[in-house]
């Protein structure tokens, strides 16, 4: 899987600074293998929402740019969009941007007898350099949790009706 990443990362180096030319924010890059095909989807979002036409742009300029860079060695599709209503948490400021609004955390052991945990984010604490970050979620009962941050493999927004 190392050089699943390297490529990851080196698409990351290519496709963030044009996104960040179209005052978009880039929220993830996969590369995954599906069916008979190779996927490389990028994922772009920005306060107000993104259009088709953002896509379009960042597709458009993605393409020609991954082409010249030449840094993917197999046939792939290239698939630009938004991170849907239920876009991850990837950065730490996407955990102080979307407080209050509920979420969906999974950590990679058991942290307080479980490893889901479902609640309204209350932000990111940076503790001293001798302990860890906590973010801290209350729960729809009510009660407050803070989970260590390096222990947290996935966080996502989850949809309210």
């Amino acid at each position: 899987m190392a050089g699943h990443s390297s490529i990851v990362e080196k698409i990351t180096t290519i496709v963030a600074p044009i996104v960040k030319a179209q005052q978009l924010e880039l929220v993830d890059i996969e590369f995954k293998h599906e069916g008979h095909a190779n996927f490389v989807r990028i994922f772009i979002d920005k306060p107000e929402g993104v259009t088709l036409d953002d896509c379009q742009n960042v597709s458009r300029e993605c393409e020609v740019v991954l082409d010249i860079e030449n840094i993917i060695y197999t046939q792939y599709v290239l698939e630009v969009s938004s991170p849907g209503l239920d876009r991850p948490l990837k950065t730490r400021m996407d955990y102080a941007r979307f407080r209050d609004r509920l979420v969906r955390l999974k950590t990679y052991r058991a942290f307080e007898g479980r490893k889901k945990f479902l609640g309204y984010l209350q932000g990111l604490t940076e503790e001293s350099s001798d302990s860890s970050s906590l973010v801290t979620i209350i729960t729809q009962e009510g009660e407050t949790i803070q989970i260590p941050f390096e222990l947290i493999t996935s966080a996502r927004l989850e949809v309210e009706f």
